[in-house]
């Protein structure tokens, strides 16, 4: 065979074998990837893997995205890019479970009309077109599901949101909440009645109420306890054996809860504003600090009663907004809320001696000083003043919530208590027959505990964070149970899924010498504001009293003594001075980081030439080299 048609030959073959292997890499090797970035951007959690892995039928997800639109925005755009990579290694790593498309809802299209009737936000944008920016998730059975809008900022949660809703879809089935209560707006039979709380739960689970004289639980996914009333031994028996069969918990408890006192008589303050985690927190190694605390750090303003009958808007230390940027940003119950949640008198939750095999995650925490004030008066109205005269500061921040999670003991290990007997003895018989059918008794966690404590119960109140009438929420209180809920009624996996990190990463040098220098340019600037306003105001009042209407009115400086002359030139110079070197400081505020700036544009201008440029050399003279080695 001629060399030219051998060559033809082999080129043509291997361009086949190039394009079957790449036809073949697609198919065999598609879920494959090497992650190398720092923060695993790439690579699925554990929780996310079982959840797709568990499907029981195949998930659709339509992704929303404006293209036109986002290209204005370069956040948006680097975040869709983001969502769109996630998607796809969702649908790579379910097996083909996950099925993922994209639309682009051009406006007046039917890629608009579908979003607009799948419920996606249609933001306002610069243009006359909005952007469209979410996720529609379907099942085989027509359930919907949506991110209505894809917030950037919201990037740390993008995983945990998208396995949510595909655990969601995949068991459209509302999950079950048992609330056992003794505020009226928690215990409500009809949930429109109750808390605006209370209806958010309705609107997203089944919800089920457990009388306070309860002789056994219901078959339920989360139990929700909040502020209960005593509890026989026989109860918490039951609560314990709940929590470690099912390990899905809430427990709001509260050593002042004011709301529990609307319309009650003093003596009762003892009975109705306390609860606790009794023999249940002693077990678990957490209990509730038998006062309550006071925060001026993050003293909310309300109105209180001042002399001769005036209403004035004061801080109030026993009236706690904590800011959502103080909260935990790793755990996905409070990682995504973004205004402040606002507390009554709340309490503080003390660890002691945590048994081994369990966790406990601080959410919230209180400022940095905070206080411990009587609860009995903490319960009453307790005045601003009262509180800072009573006001003894604590050396660290106290815990108002937190996750507890792992294997736990029991409460009861001489086993259960005995059957608490109504008086009723068709009561009594229906108990029996209840005792009758219970599971038998257990020592230790079944299945790893997944719990949420929370030191406060006047939180869940309306007055806490909805305006009356209007129905505005002003603070993330009733997002903050939600989110608990909404965590903890998933599979087990989900509920430990934490936030992934942030794509974009900071630039932390560029941000420390920002940092240094606003903090240097500030200090300068605001002692050279203070010498020149001080400086300004001796040259009004002497060019005052210059500026007479004597003998010497048309002379400014006639009436000033020769030393007051000086010091008007003085004055004069030292403004000039001032002014010079307030613009010095403006100038200079940029300087390092414009250097820095100037550097890395030269090496990445000149830096890929000069070291092509040095290696040609290299290689020149190693050449030369071996030509005169020859010679």
């Amino acid at each position: 065979m001629q060399a030219r048609r051998y060559i033809l030959v082999m080129t043509l073959l291997a361009g086949v074998i190039l394009l079957a292997g790449n036809i073949a890499a697609q198919k065999l090797l598609a879920g494959a990837r090497l992650d190398f970035t720092e923060g695993k951007l790439y690579t699925l959690s554990d929780a996310t893997r079982v959840t797709l892995r568990d499907l029981a039928e195949p998930v659709e997800l339509t992704y929303v995205y404006s293209r036109r639109v986002g290209q204005d925005y370069p956040a948006i755009q680097a975040h869709a890019a983001r969502v769109r990579e996630l998607l796809a290694t969702y649908a790579a790593e379910s097996g083909g479970n996950v099925r993922v498309r994209e639309i682009d809802p051009k406006p007046f299209s039917e890629a608009e009309d579908e979003a607009l009737a799948a419920g996606i936000s249609a933001i306002p944008a610069a243009g006359s077109d909005p952007l469209y920016f979410g996720i529609i998730g379907r099942n085989t059975i027509d359930d919907l599901r949506l991110i209505p809008f894809l917030a950037p900022e919201r990037e740390t949660t993008l995983e945990y949101d998208l396995t949510r809703m595909i655990a969601r879809l995949d068991n459209p089935e509302p999950p079950k909440v048992g609330i056992l209560s003794s505020l009226p707006g928690m215990r409500a039979l009809n949930a429109e009645s109750g808390y605006v709380v209370l209806q958010d739960i309705g609107r997203s689970f089944t919800v089920e109420q457990i009388p306070e004289d309860f002789h056994s639980l219901p078959e339920m996914d989360v139990l929700l306890v909040a502020h209960p009333g005593p509890l026989t031994r026989r109860q918490e028996w039951l609560i314990d054996q709940f929590v470690l069969r099912n390990g899905r918990a809430i427990f709001v408890v509260d050593p002042a809860a004011k709301t529990a006192l609307s319309g009650a008589m003093f003596s009762a303050t003892d009975s109705l504003a306390r609860s606790g985690l009794g023999r249940l927190g002693a077990a678990w190694g957490v209990e509730l600090a038998p006062q309550a605390v006071a925060d001026a750090a993050n003293a909310l303003t309300v109105p209180v009663d001042s002399f001769g009958g005036r209403i004035e808007e004061m801080a109030h230390p026993l009236f706690v907004g904590v800011p959502a940027e103080t909260m935990s940003r790793e755990d996905p119950i409070t990682a995504d809320l973004m205004r402040v949640i606002n507390f009554g008198a709340p309490g503080a939750l003390i660890v002691n001696d945590l048994p081994a095999g369990e966790t406990f995650a601080p959410l919230i925490t209180t400022g940095p000083s905070p206080s411990y004030i009587d609860p009995a008066r903490a319960a009453r109205d307790m005045g601003p003043n009262e509180v800072l005269q009573s006001y003894m500061t604590e050396p660290a921040p106290l815990v108002i919530a937190a996750r507890l999670s792992g294997n736990l003991s029991t409460a009861f290990p001489d086993g259960p208590p005995p059957m608490d007997q109504p008086a009723d003895p068709a009561e009594a018989e229906a108990a029996r027959a209840e005792a009758a059918n219970l599971p038998p008794h257990i020592a230790a966690s079944q299945t790893p505990a997944e719990m949420v404590l929370i030191a406060d119960a006047d939180f869940l109140a309306d007055d806490f964070y909805v305006v009356p009438g209007s129905g505005m929420v002003v603070a993330d209180n009733g997002a903050l149970l939600l989110n608990a809920l909404d965590a903890l009624a998933g599979r087990g996996e989900l509920s430990r899924l934490r936030s992934r990190a942030a794509s974009l990463r900071p630039m932390d040098r560029i941000d420390t010498m920002r940092d240094t220098a606003e903090a240097q340019y500030f200090r300068q600037q605001s002692a050279l504001e203070s010498r020149l306003s001080t400086a300004q105001a001796r040259l009004a009042e002497l060019q005052s009293a210059a500026s007479g209407d004597g003998f010497f009115a048309g002379d400014p400086e006639a009436e000033l003594t020769e030393d007051e002359r000086r010091e008007l030139a003085t004055l004069r110079e030292d403004i000039l001075s001032i002014r010079a070197s307030l613009r010095d400081i403006e100038r200079d505020y940029r300087r390092d980081i414009d250097q820095l700036e100037s550097t890395l544009k030269a090496i990445n201008i000149w830096g890929g030439p000069l070291l092509v440029t040095l290696a040609g050399i290299l290689v020149w003279r190693r050449q030369t080299k071996r030509r005169r080695g020859k010679a």
